[in-house]
């Protein structure tokens, strides 16, 4: 496990599942990603527009160079390549931040006392996959990936914004164990698998 002390949280590494290959970002990645994002289908939901090559390579290079040392997140994101032939199908993303300051409240017979909880951290995640490439399982796939290796690195607590009519990332989502929250964020509806010390999250339905 590799950490980067600059932006307060793991480097990403290489991940594999049984047909998937996740792999860091770099921005030589925008040469074979600008085909696979070049379908205004794709952005309806997460917004935008398909990018050149050369705004993808630049975009590519912000991300994979981080957030600026002071503040306390860091970027984590992967190309999603399909391992029987190493063709790039789509992206997963991790935004790991500090969570909400917490505390435990003792019953009132043992005075009330209020404790802080341990220090935790939450992420804001995120998949995409090409539409030539949808229908297959690869998002649910790659996200449970991601998933398990921020379990890994002690992120427990996930967040995910799913446009309301985006069906089928919201069965994503219910499959990695998140749910509907009342919370909106920007239009879209805040999804969430809470950790184990996080307070009641207001789910829906």
């Amino acid at each position: 496990m590799a950490y980067d002390r600059l932006v307060y949280g793991p480097i990403a590494e290489t991940i594999r599942t049984q047909r998937l290959v996740l792999e860091p970002l770099a921005p030589h990645h925008a040469d074979e990603m600008a085909d696979v994002l070049d379908d205004r289908r794709l952005h309806r939901y997460i917004g935008g527009e398909p990018l050149t090559r050369a705004e993808l390579r630049e975009r590519y290079a912000r991300l994979a160079a981080g957030p600026s040392p002071f503040h306390q997140e860091y970027w984590l994101n992967w190309i999603v390549r399909r391992a029987r032939d190493d063709r790039a199908v789509g992206y997963v993303q991790a935004t790991v931040r500090p969570a909400p300051g917490r505390y435990t409240v003792a019953p009132p017979g043992s005075g009330s006392e209020v404790t802080p909880a341990s220090p935790a951290t939450v992420a804001s995640v995120a998949w995409v996959i090409g539409m030539p490439y949808q229908g297959f399982g690869f998002a649910t796939e790659a996200a449970r990936a991601l998933l398990g290796w921020l379990r890994d690195q002690g992120v427990h607590e996930i967040v995910a914004l799913i446009h309301p009519e985006n069906r089928p990332s919201a069965a994503v989502a219910a499959r990695l164990g998140l749910r509907p929250t009342a919370e909106t964020a920007d239009d879209e509806t805040v999804w969430r698998r809470p950790g184990p010390d996080a307070p009641d999250s207001g789910e829906r339905g």
